[in-house]
């Protein structure tokens, strides 16, 4: 956000205010265009869908694993300032915070709009079915979602408190609501805050890993009928490229909000810091992938071997070769190999975008293959790809996604106040 570090002086949003308009527009048509899409998969039904009783598992479920593997990856990216105490990784964690807040609030629209019955999204908190992972795994989400907000919360109170007390009209009393009562800008009240702020986190991570993301790996690993995904390494996997791709849009958003918002030269030390988590995360995913295909091969288990078939070479091997291995693994590698280009905002905010896109096929990956085989002997093949209706949707709900975090951008500190908590 547009803010010029001074004790008194606050203006947040974009520099720019053509832009401004131009974004707010393009954010409101795909906003548009995916509340009629949505109005269609209201009337019509699954109907408007090419899901079927084969394949009842389509893109709005590759896209919810995604953003919620996005959420896990920033909050964790988050936790090396929080609880870590990594000094330069101060400068993004709100940043990486509220953007995992705003993904699981996009991964949940995702769940919603993929139900049949979309009234009954409470269901799971009413009848508790406690042999059942995706019971767990709903609770979960939301002690998750409380956890984030708690640590947004503690890492920014400071900066809300001072600005509700120096600023004047309606966004004093908006900040000051935000603190929640808690105006004191003390010592002693900014070390309750930062004790609270790395106890929460510590809480998160486990939380995040095992639950969150490694649990939505486990509502796959646990489906004995698709050997595919039954699989140990499903959760590991899962979590690593969660973590590469909530580094890859957290190094995005330093760079674009800095220059965008702030008007400020972007640390290249910190860049470098952040490219060099992308490139550990890639090589530790093309390993972990590399194990789970020689693993199913070498298994000779019929049924696993010819949906990884699909993958590499069938109706699916376009997403795997230039999505999954070409921008989430090849591309951005060769951008990343050289540190004069790992301390280029320019080149680092388009290895991050690659990434960021290459990471959606590596979840359509998951979830398409393993249902175009037949469970059993005599069924029909399946055979997917998404409607108009399902794009249209999709790029909906991501629209939102984008307009919440501009919005909260434009009016929160996520960029630390000078002489604030961080400096």
């Amino acid at each position: 956000m547009a803010t010029k570090h001074t004790a008194f002086e606050f203006s947040p949003g974009f520099e720019d205010g053509r832009l401004r308009v131009a974004w707010y527009a393009f954010v409101g048509l795909l906003v548009a265009g995916g509340a009629y899409a949505a109005y269609l998969r209201l009337t019509q039904g699954m109907a408007s869908t090419n899901l079927t009783s084969i394949v009842p598992w389509g893109a709005w479920v590759a896209f919810y694993i995604y953003f919620v593997g996005l959420s896990a990856g920033a909050f964790l990216v988050s936790t090396l300032a929080n609880v870590f105490d990594v000094g330069k990784m101060h400068r993004i964690d709100r940043d990486a915070l509220f953007a995992a807040i705003i993904s699981m609030a996009v991964a949940l629209l995702f769940v919603w709009i993929d139900l049949g019955r979309m009234d009954r999204m409470y269901y799971p908190f009413i009848w508790r079915q406690f042999t059942s992972a995706l019971s767990w795994e709903v609770h979960a989400y939301v002690a998750y979602i409380g956890i984030l907000v708690t640590e947004l919360y503690f890492s920014m109170r400071i900066d809300l408190a001072r600005l509700a007390t120096e600023l004047e009209g309606p966004r004093a009393k908006l900040y000051e609501l935000l603190t929640l009562g808690r105006t004191d800008t003390g010592d002693a009240s900014r070390a309750f805050d930062t004790r609270w702020l790395k106890r929460a986190g510590m809480v998160g991570i486990p939380l995040a890993i095992f639950t969150v993301h490694g649990g939505t790996g486990v509502l796959f690993a646990v489906s004995k009928a698709r050997p595919y995904w039954n699989s140990g390494l499903f959760p590991v996997i899962f979590i690593i490229s969660a973590l590469l791709s909530g580094t890859a849009l957290v190094m995005m958003l330093y760079v674009l909000r800095t220059r965008l918002f702030d008007g400020e030269r972007v640390d290249a030390d910190l860049l470098e810091q952040l490219a060099q988590l992308l490139i550990a995360f890639i090589v530790i995913d093309v390993a972990l992938t590399a194990v789970e295909g020689l693993i199913a091969f070498s298994s000779l288990h019929p049924h696993e071997v010819e949906t990884w078939l699909i993958v590499l070479f069938g109706e699916m091997s376009w997403s795997f070769w230039w999505f999954m291995v070409g921008c989430s693994w090849v591309f951005p590698m060769v951008l990343l190999s050289k540190r004069s280009w790992r301390r280029s905002p320019p080149i680092m905010t388009l290895a991050g975008l690659l990434v960021v896109i290459g990471v959606v096929a590596v979840r359509f990956n998951i979830v398409i293959p393993a249902q175009i085989l037949p469970v059993m002997e005599g069924l029909p093949h399946g055979s997917y790809f998404p409607t108009l209706v399902e794009w249209a949707t999709s790029i909906g709900i991501i629209g939102v996604g984008l307009l919440l975090f501009t919005i909260g951008a434009e009016l929160l500190p996520l960029t630390p106040l000078a002489g604030g908590d961080h400096e």
